[in-house]
């Protein structure tokens, strides 16, 4: 019993010093994918586990496209992980990977006179990989640029930037 007391304070502690050390950040962001050739609007966020690891969710929903009476609509939910190796007062550079979910519904809505309307969806589960850097402007925000292959089928490449508030 002690000795599980005695850890759970150990782990209090460890967690308090991450905390100290690194802020939990949200953020918004543009991003654009190359499978999809559309521009995207996220959110993430960014919560500290360990000196120079973070853990980074984050959701993208492109913007709609339409050609020829057909319309494609994407999302993806991502959760990486990101692993700082330069991590100063101006720069924040990480390398990143996880895993990503897309979901892509295609949309026909018979306007070509081929008869009546159809939809299909398909959801795929792949592997992220990349690198980001953030960049220290002082103050609560932080301006960020990221890149990151999606590694699934048809594989998208997928250029972001944005913002992040620290809480």
């Amino acid at each position: 019993m002690k000795k599980t007391v005695l850890f759970m304070a150990f782990m209090v502690g460890v967690l308090a010093t991450v905390q100290a050390q690194e802020e939990t950040k949200i953020g918004a962001f543009v991003a654009y994918g190359s499978e999809i050739e559309s521009i995207g609007i996220g959110a993430n966020a960014e919560f500290p586990i360990a000196e120079n690891l973070t853990i980074s969710p984050s959701l993208v929903y492109y913007l709609p496209k339409e050609e020829f009476g057909v319309k494609w609509s994407w999302f993806e939910v991502n959760g990486n992980a990101n692993y700082y190796f330069v991590n100063d007062d101006n720069l924040g550079v990480y390398a990143l990977g996880g895993l990503n979910y897309s979901s892509i519904k295609v949309s026909y809505d018979g306007s070509l006179g081929f008869g009546g309307s159809s939809s299909v969806s398909d959801g795929k589960l792949g592997l992220n990989l990349g690198a980001g850097a953030n960049f220290n402007i002082g103050g609560s925000i932080t301006p960020f640029a990221e890149l990151r292959y999606v590694v699934i089928e048809g594989g998208q490449l997928v250029a972001g930037a944005g913002v992040k508030f620290n809480l």
